[in-house]
């Protein structure tokens, strides 16, 4: 057995053999450890599907690029993975399901995954055992279908070995340590005992540079060996599979075999099995296991039935195929399902540990496992994927979270996995949870709030005496009942004053004798100088944006980092490995998250000063606050009411404005100060929504939509905060990149009812050209709006377009930068 290696996966389930084949592929030493057999977790007992359907762009990637390479494996290795291209069908009871299936496929359209739009009487046509008198349409994907879980695996493992991969069954693992240089890893050799999978007293320690961990079921106890927390844990799900229903036994005579068939309304899939039919629900009330870890005796097993749970779902499937009644149940099946609490997994670098990379958290595993493996390689071979992978980051999660929130926020999602998708979604479990000291202020005011890092944050402001329901009612692949409330807010700020909570904001404090020389090494642009701030990316190694920084340089030595509220725990541990990893190189250096001790009202809107003015506490109110006494890009200390703030003269909006930073248990004290001093000027509460549409008529690019790791600041349009003249990390890769793309704002013409959301694609002509990253409406323009990338020779004012929305292409127009005062008067306005 191999005691050295340049890479150590651990796990022999779809995802492990994945990423071993992919990183012996690219050259890496790679050996797998399995502590049974290949395949003995979910992979075994999973149904083997291989849906396309999902509204996120890089997951989107990762399922195409796992279909296509499943379809080359039997002429790479010589094994067939059982790859039935059968289709996939996925109806619609509804019009707001067919909205969904429309805004899916625009997405769909920018990664180039094939896809036919069917009526009722096409299906009825082409599948006359499938009813459909009560459906309004359906989505075809020709080239999906299913797949047997074990033989792709067996065929994944063949083909890493043939590319120089070791892999070695009944080995588990039992230690990680780090030696600052690679890491130690403590195997043990299980054996079989009177059916029981037990350690045995041999034991091998392995050296491995990198460590991959694709453990499934047994993250948990992954992350109790590495110190860390994690919110992935299985779930129960159930699918029973019927005896042969003699229409289909006839129907198969002379027909091919139905697609893969899917109601989501009904909350199942359904797919034929040997004359029988395979249904799958997605329930509710599906509970979550083994919080602490799988047990020991625990193996190749499955949970007690509780059929009863299910039963719904089964009328409706007769429901939709009268004759699966004839049909028995033969076989059923319940078993764990690794599930996180947005459902999407977590891949890419643990928190807090070096050279330490997770695969956890598959709740569609088998369709997940080649692109996972393929992307996952190219971050740990090449420094970075070709695709932003940060939304399936593990950092997403902050330290925040525990094992409660994670068994609930699991549950709701795979009980979501069938709900409408609305991009306007808000999930309700485990909420509210991370509150600013004025939510129940907020809230009084009609404050809608959406999740933000588990931040409670107002998305709106509705009716008074709007019931509970409001937000969910209001929610719409359209214009929702939200829609006038926001453009409400839009205009208070751009007509007279608005104020925004914006106290997720993640922050930082960074002081000492190297913390300047580190920043200015760190990112792309010029440090302020002290009192002033500035916009600045720090860059992955490939050269791509990784983090958005706002800079306040409170003195030579002391800076205060402000970047995106989602972010806290991307954020901080990237900051903190590069503090520590050159401290040595600049000096002393002490970091400090602060976002906790801060909060943020973000103030702005032509009477923004005028509100100030009334409630500042300074000799001459009127001088602190003009351009002189307040320039534009400065920070001041100022006191208001009895509050001392560190204010900042900037507005994401794009109007006259300030960031007014806090301490957080002043908070209400301060709010109520402003909302008493605002009342003579009009003020407005503004929620995030009204924020996003106003940002993008300035064209500032937003961190997770324009800004992340598969473009470089220069593709994104911020030249002005990249200084070539200093040398900065990533600079080299980022001008060897080159401009493979370049961000634009448009303005659309689209349906009356309807905004873009920022998932569609991009037209000239029949060409497809590139893709929307942002969407909304702009109040300035009396029009839609969005962001995104084209083809730079696309990227000129005046250039028309199309964008895909409700299967039509609607006219588009390239604009300036910043359409909306363009040369900053409004923001630099004195007073």
């Amino acid at each position: 057995m191999k005691t050295h290696v340049r890479a150590l996966v651990v796990g022999g389930g779809a995802v492990g053999t994945s990423i071993a084949y992919h990183l012996a592929k690219a050259g890496w030493d790679t050996m797998l450890l399995e502590r049974d057999e290949l395949t003995s977790g979910s992979t075994w007992h999973a149904a083997g599907l291989l849906p396309y359907f999902n509204m996120g762009y890089a997951t989107s990637h990762i399922h195409d690029y796992s279909i296509r390479f499943y379809k080359t494996l039997e002429e790479e290795t010589g094994l067939n993975p059982g790859f039935s291209v059968v289709g996939n069908l996925r109806m619609a009871q509804t019009q707001a399901r067919m909205d969904e299936y429309e805004l899916y496929a625009s997405l769909a359209e920018t990664v180039g995954i094939p896809h036919e739009w069917l009526t009722p009487a096409d299906i009825a046509d082409r599948y006359p055992l499938v009813r459909t008198d009560d459906l309004v349409g359906a989505i075809l994907h020709p080239t999906d279908g299913y797949i047997n879980p074990a033989d792709v695996t067996m065929a994944m493992a063949r083909g890493a070995r043939q590319h120089g991969a070791t892999i070695e069954r009944r080995w588990q693992v039992d230690g990680y340590h780090w030696t600052g240089e690679h890491w130690d890893v403590t195997a043990t050799r299980m054996v079989e005992r009177g059916g029981n999978l037990v350690a045995s007293d041999e034991q091998v320690t392995i050296h491995a540079e990198h460590v991959v961990t694709a453990t499934g079921n047994h993250a948990q106890r992954t992350a109790q060996l590495l110190g860390i927390k994690t919110p992935a844990i299985v779930v129960e799900h159930q699918y029973i599979v019927t005896e042969p229903d003699p229409a289909l036994v006839e129907w198969r005579k002379s027909n091919p075999q139905h697609p893969v068939l899917r109601d989501a309304d009904a909350k199942w899939y359904v797919r034929e099995e040997r004359g029988g039919w395979i249904l799958g629900p997605y329930e509710q009330n599906a509970p979550a296991r083994f919080p602490f870890g799988v047990p020991d005796s625990f193996r190749a097993d499955l949970f007690p039935l509780d059929l009863e749970r299910i039963e719904q779902e089964y009328m409706s499937f007769i429901h939709r195929i009268p004759s699966s009644e004839n049909a028995g149940l033969k076989d059923d099946f319940n078993g764990p399902i690794c599930y996180t609490p947005d459902g999407n997994p977590l891949v890419g670098p643990a928190p807090g540990l070096r050279n330490m990379w997770l695969a956890e958290g598959f709740s569609f595993g088998i369709t997940a496992a080649g692109g996972t493996g393929h992307y996952l390689a190219q971050m740990m071979t090449s420094g970075e994927a070709e695709i932003d992978m940060a939304s399936l980051d593990p950092r997403r999660f902050g330290k925040w979270m525990t094992t409660e929130y994670a068994m609930r926020k699991n549950e709701e999602a795979y009980d979501h996995v069938y709900v409408l998708h609305h991009p306007d979604e808000e999930r309700p479990a485990c909420r509210p949870l991370k509150t600013a000291p004025c939510y129940d202020r907020m809230k009084a005011r009609g404050a809608q709030f959406g999740c933000v890092n588990g931040w409670e944050r107002p998305n709106y402001f509705g009716p008074l005496d709007a019931p509970d329901s409001f937000d969910h009612d209001s929610r719409s692949f359209r214009r929702g009942a939200w829609w006038g409330h926001a453009v409400t807010e839009a205009k208070a700020i751009r007509e007279g004053v608005g104020m925004i909570d914006a106290t997720a904001f993640t922050k930082h404090m960074l002081r000492g004798p190297g913390a300047a020389a580190f920043l200015d090494w760190f990112t792309t642009n010029k440090l302020p100088k002290v009192g002033r701030i500035n916009l600045t990316y720090a860059l992955t190694e490939a050269g791509t944006t990784r983090t958005e920084y706002t800079i306040v340089r409170l003195a030579e030595d002391t800076f205060y980092l402000v970047s995106a509220g989602a972010w806290q725990a991307y954020d901080s541990d990237f900051l903190a490995k590069a503090v520590n990893d050159k401290v040595n190189d600049f000096g002393p250096m002490w970091l400090d998250d602060c976002t906790g001790a801060h909060g943020v009202f973000a103030l702005a809107g032509p009477r923004a000063r005028d509100v100030l003015r009334d409630l500042i506490v300074a000799p001459d109110p009127t001088f602190a606050l003009s351009n002189k006494g307040f320039p534009w890009l400065s920070a001041r200390r100022i006191e208001l009411g009895m509050v001392p703030v560190n204010a900042i003269r900037v507005a994401y909006t794009g109007e006259l404005g300030w960031e007014l930073h806090h301490p957080m248990e002043m908070q209400n004290h301060l709010f109520d100060r402003l909302m008493a001093a605002g009342e003579a000027h009009g003020l407005t509460l503004v929620g995030a929504r009204a924020q996003n549409w106003l940002r993008q008529e300035k064209s500032y690019r937003a961190f997770g939509t324009e800004l992340g790791r598969d473009a470089t600041p220069l593709e994104a349009g911020l030249d002005r905060f990249v200084d070539l003249s200093k040398d900065f990390h990533g600079k080299a890769a980022m001008e060897e990149t080159g401009i493979r793309s370049k961000c634009v704002t448009l303005l659309i013409d689209g349906p009356d009812d309807a905004d873009p959301w920022g998932r569609e694609a991009l037209y000239a002509g029949d060409d497809r050209v590139g893709r929307l990253t942002s969407g909304g409406y702009s109040v300035a323009f009396g029009r839609s709006i969005g962001m995104g990338y084209v083809r730079p020779d696309l990227a000129v004012p005046g250039t028309p377009l199309q964008v895909r929305m409700q299967r039509a292409l609607w006219e588009a127009e390239v604009t300036e930068d910043s359409p909306y005062d363009p040369t900053n008067a409004r923001i630099r306005a004195d007073g």
